[in-house]
C-alpha cells in the first residue's frame, strides 16, 4: 500500500466514524497498520470506533498505543478522556486525572477556554475523590490564569467563593497546606467584594470567621477578622459572640476579653457568649452564686462551650456543690467530643475536677468513679497532684495499702509539695493516728496555708486527739477560725465551730448562729439543721426554728427530711396543733417507717385530736417495733380504756407491771 493509498484509507476511516459506520471503520485502519504498524492516526480512529462499539478494552490499548507512539499530540489523550469519563469503573479515576493533567499541559499554551474546562473538570474529580489539597491547588491555577487574562473583579470574586465552596468541607481532615488554602480564599473573597457592606458579603464574613474558629492556632487572624467586622458591621454581634467564645475557650482573660464580654452584653443583654463571659468574671472576683448564676443561663442558650461547663464546675466546687460540679464535669466532657491541642488541656483539666469532686461526696461507689476519670487523664502517672488525688480515692473505697503506697512514693519524689503531705494526714486521721495526723497536716499549711481544708481537718484531729486539745482555744478552734475565715462557703467548719461552743464554751447563741449558718450553706446537711432547731427551741426562739423547718419541708420530696418532719410535728403537739400534727408525723414516717418513737408520738397526735382507734394503733405499732416502750404500751391500754374495751385493758395493764412492779400509771390505770 502506497503513501497515497494509506492517506486514503484514512480519509474512508474518518468519513465511517462521521456516519457512524464504526466496523467499517475499523477495516480501514487495520488495512493501514498492515502497512504502517506506527500510525497515528489509525490508531486513535480505533480507539474511536470500538470506544463506539463498546469495546472499552479494546479502545483504552488503542489511544494508549497513540500516546506512545505522540505522547505530546492531543488527539489520543482527548479520546482516552472521554473514554475514562464515560467508563462506570472507579479505578479509572486515577488514571483520568492524569489524562486531564496531560490535557493541561497540551492546552496551556494555546487554546486557554478548553484549559479552563478540562481545569473544572479536573477540580470536580479531585472533589469526588476528597482530594482537598489537589483541588486548592488546581482551583489555584485557574484563578491565576483568569488574572493574567484580565478578568474582572467580580468575576475573580466568584471563582474564590466557588474555592470556598469546594474546601468547605475539607476542615474535618484538614492538612496545613489545604487549611491555609480555604482561609486565603476566604480573604480574597471578603476584600473583593463589590458590595460592601451588604448582606451577601456580611454572611460571608460570618461565614470566614466561623471557618477561623475552627482552626485553634489561627488565633491572630480570627481576632482580626472579627475586629474587620465589626468595624464594618457594628451593629452584628455575631463576630463579637465568636471572639468572647474564643477567649472563654483560650483559657486566659485579658482586659481585651473583658471588655469584649461588656460590649457583647451591652449590644445585646440576653447573649449567651456575653452572660458567660460575665459568669467567668464573678468567678474571678469570688462572687460564687453570681458566676453559678450566669453561667448556667449563658450555658442555656450555648450549650456547646466545654470551657464554660468546667467554669461552672468550678463555681459549684467553691460553694461546695460537689454533685452539681459532676454533671457539670460530664457536660464539659462530652461538649470536648475527641478532643486535641488545647481541646486536650481542658479534658484534662475537667476530668482532674470531676475526680476531686466525687471524693468530697465522699461514699466508695463515687470514689470509683473518681479513680476512673482520673485514669483517662493523659499522663497522669506523671502529674504528682493527680496522684495524690488518686490516693484519696482509695482511702475513700477503703484500699488502705493503695493509699499508702502512692503516699510514700510522693513523699519520696515530691516532698515540697503540700498535697503529698495532705494524703499522709488523711490516712493517719482516717486511722485515728492524731499525732502523726496533726505532724502531716502542719507539713501540708506550711507548704500551702491558704487550704481551708488543710486547716479543717487539723482542727478535727485536735478535736478527738485529747479533751485538752479539744478544749484549748489555740489548738482546734484557731483551726476552725482559720478555715472558715478561707473559705466562707464551707458548712462543715461552721458545724465544728457549733459543737466548739456549745459543748466546750458554753455559748448557746454563738453555736446556734454557727449551726445555722453551716445549714445554710449545706441544706443538706440534717445534723446542722437539728442541732439549730434544738439550740433556739432551747433559747426560746420559735420564730428562728420554724423558719428553718418551714425552709426545709416545703423543698421535701416525700420520703425525705425526716428529721424537719419530726421536729415541726413535736412543735405542732407540744403547742395544742394535733392536726398539723399528725400530718408532719405521717410525712416523718414515710420517711423511716420503722421508728417506733415517731408512731408513739404520732399516737399522742391522734388522741390529741380525738382520733382514738387510729391512736390505739399507733400504739400498738410503736410497742411491735420497739416492745421495750412501757409507755407505749401504757397509752394503748388507756385508750383501751377511754374506748370502753375494760377487760383488754386489764389485760394490758397487769403485763406492764408484769415487766415493772411499780409503774404508777399502769396501778393507776
Amino acid at each position: 500500500m502506497s503513501n497515497k493509498e494509506v492517506k486514503a484509507a484514512l480519509k474512508s476511516a474518518r468519513d465511517a466514524i462521521r456516519n457512524k459506520e464504526y466496523k467499517e471503520a475499523l477495516k480501514h485502519c487495520k488495512a493501514v497498520l498492515k502497512q504502517e504498524k506506527n500510525n497515528y492516526n489509525a490508531w486513535v480512529f480505533i480507539g474511536l470506533a470500538a470506544a463506539e462499539l463498546e469495546q472499552p478494552d479494546q479502545a483504552k490499548a488503542a489511544y494508549k498505543k497513540a500516546i506512545e507512539l505522540e505522547p505530546n499530540q492531543l488527539l489520543a489523550w482527548q479520546g482516552l478522556g472521554n473514554l475514562y469519563e464515560k467508563s462506570n469503573q472507579i479505578d479509572v479515576k486515577g488514571e483520568l486525572a492524569d489524562v486531564y493533567q496531560k490535557l493541561l499541559e497540551l492546552y496551556e499554551s494555546g487554546d486557554r477556554q478548553k484549559w479552563c474546562d478540562v481545569c473544572n473538570k479536573l477540580v470536580e474529580l479531585y472533589h469526588q475523590e476528597k482530594k482537598y489539597l489537589e483541588v486548592a491547588e488546581t482551583w489555584q491555577k485557574l484563578i491565576q490564569v483568569k488574572r493574567e487574562e484580565g478578568a474582572e473583579k467580580a468575576e475573580l470574586h466568584q471563582l474564590w467563593k466557588k474555592m470556598i465552596q469546594l474546601l468547605k468541607d475539607s476542615t474535618q481532615n484538614q492538612d496545613n497546606k489545604t487549611e491555609q488554602s480555604l482561609l486565603t480564599a476566604f480573604e480574597h473573597a471578603v476584600n473583593s467584594a463589590d458590595t460592601v457592606p451588604g448582606e451577601d458579603h456580611k454572611n460571608l464574613y460570618k461565614d470566614f470567621i466561623h471557618c477561623l474558629s475552627k482552626f485553634p492556632h489561627e488565633t491572630a487572624r480570627l481576632e482580626k477578622a472579627c475586629n474587620d467586622m465589626m468595624a464594618l458591621y457594628p451593629a452584628v454581634t455575631y463576630p463579637l459572640e465568636v471572639l468572647c467564645l474564643h477567649f472563654v475557650h483560650s483559657g486566659t482573660l485579658s482586659e481585651e476579653a473583658l471588655h469584649c464580654f461588656s460590649r457583647l452584653l451591652e449590644m445585646d443583654a440576653s447573649s449567651g457568649p456575653g452572660i458567660i463571659g460575665f459568669g467567668i468574671k464573678c468567678l474571678q472576683e469570688k462572687k460564687y452564686r453570681e458566676a453559678i448564676k450566669n453561667l448556667t443561663e449563658g450555658l442555656q442558650k450555648t450549650s456547646q462551650c466545654p470551657a464554660a461547663w468546667y467554669y461552672l464546675a468550678e463555681a459549684q466546687m467553691k460553694i461546695h456543690k460537689h454533685r452539681d460540679a459532676v454533671l457539670s464535669c460530664n457536660q464539659a466532657v462530652e461538649a470536648l467530643g475527641t478532643p486535641e491541642g488545647l481541646s486536650l488541656r481542658w479534658r484534662n483539666l475537667t476530668l482532674q475536677l470531676k475526680a476531686e469532686a466525687l471524693i468530697k461526696i465522699a461514699d466508695a461507689d463515687a470514689a470509683e468513679e473518681a479513680v476512673k476519670a482520673l485514669e483517662q487523664i493523659v499522663d497522669a502517672s506523671s502529674d504528682p497532684v493527680v496522684l495524690a488525688i488518686k490516693g484519696q480515692a482509695y482511702l475513700n473505697k477503703g484500699l488502705m495499702d493503695q493509699a499508702s503506697k502512692i503516699s510514700q512514693e510522693l513523699l519520696l519524689s515530691h516532698p515540697d509539695l503540700a498535697e503529698s503531705h495532705a494524703l499522709e494526714g488523711f490516712i493517719h486521721y482516717s486511722q485515728k493516728n492524731y499525732r502523726q495526723a496533726e505532724r502531716s497536716f502542719l507539713n501540708a499549711i506550711e507548704r500551702k496555708a491558704e487550704t481551708a481544708e488543710y486547716h479543717q481537718y487539723l482542727g478535727l484531729t485536735y478535736w478527738f486527739m485529747s479533751d485538752e486539745t479539744k478544749k484549748d482555744k489555740g489548738k482546734a478552734l484557731t483551726q476552725f477560725l482559720k478555715a472558715a475565715k478561707l473559705d466562707s462557703y464551707l458548712g462543715s467548719v461552721f458545724y465544728y465551730l457549733g459543737n466548739y461552743y456549745r459543748d466546750i464554751a458554753g455559748d448557746k447563741g454563738r453555736a446556734c448562729g454557727c449551726y445555722k449558718k453551716a445549714f445554710d450553706l449545706d441544706g443538706t446537711d440534717e445534723e446542722s439543721g437539728t442541732a439549730a432547731v434544738d439550740l433556739s427551741v432551747e433559747l426560746g426562739d420559735m420564730d428562728t426554728a420554724l423558719s428553718i423547718l418551714n425552709e426545709v419541708t416545703e423543698k421535701a420530696s416525700t420520703g425525705t427530711a425526716k428529721w424537719a418532719w419530726l421536729h415541726r410535728g413535736l412543735y405542732y403537739l407540744r403547742t395544742g396543733q394535733p392536726s398539723q400534727a399528725v400530718a408532719d408525723l405521717q410525712a416523718a414516717l414515710r420517711a423511716d417507717p420503722k421508728d417506733s418513737n415517731c408512731w408513739e408520738s404520732l399516737g399522742e397526735a391522734y388522741l390529741s385530736r380525738g382520733s382514738y382507734s387510729t391512736a390505739l394503733k399507733s400504739f400498738r405499732k410503736a410497742s411491735e417495733l420497739n416492745p421495750g416502750l412501757v409507755y407505749s404500751i401504757y397509752r394503748a391500754a388507756a385508750v383501751e380504756q377511754i374506748l370502753g374495751k375494760y377487760e383488754n385493758a386489764i389485760a394490758t395493764y397487769q403485763e406492764i407491771l408484769n415487766r415493772t412492779e411499780d409503774y404508777v400509771p399502769a396501778l393507776k390505770g
